[in-house]
């Protein structure tokens, strides 16, 4: 599920150089596991994602350690269990919409991330 929240407090998750490139970690913010994604494509500005951490489908906290990827135009990253992939920018679980997981604004600033839950 797409979280339409307006975001009220943004929190400092780490140094963007503290998360290898096309990977993710996960942070415990406002007490939720959010999985924070540092996708670097290259051509165009380093960018960050939040999304909920928690996978539905298996029923553990493992999306953070996914694989990270594209399905056409959509960023995704793969659950390491069930491999479903899920929209790192809605949140959405594109085989089995029912599993979707919130999405949250992250963003880059001075060199740091920041998540708002």
């Amino acid at each position: 599920m797409n979280n339409d929240r307006l975001p009220h407090d943004w929190t400092a998750i780490c140094p963007l150089d503290e998360i290898v490139p096309n990977t993710g970690v996960c942070a415990l913010v406002n007490g939720e596991q959010v999985a924070v994604f540092h996708v670097d494509k290259g051509d165009a500005p380093a960018a960050v994602y939040a999304i909920g951490n928690f996978d539905p489908g298996s029923q553990a906290a493992v999306l953070s350690r996914g694989l990270i990827g594209s399905l056409g135009e959509r960023v995704v990253v793969a659950s390491p269990i069930y491999k479903h992939h899920f929209d790192l920018r809605t949140g959405e679980c594109l085989e089995t919409p029912a599993y979707s997981v919130s999405a949250f604004a992250a963003r880059v600033e001075n060199g740091q991330v920041w998540v708002a839950v």
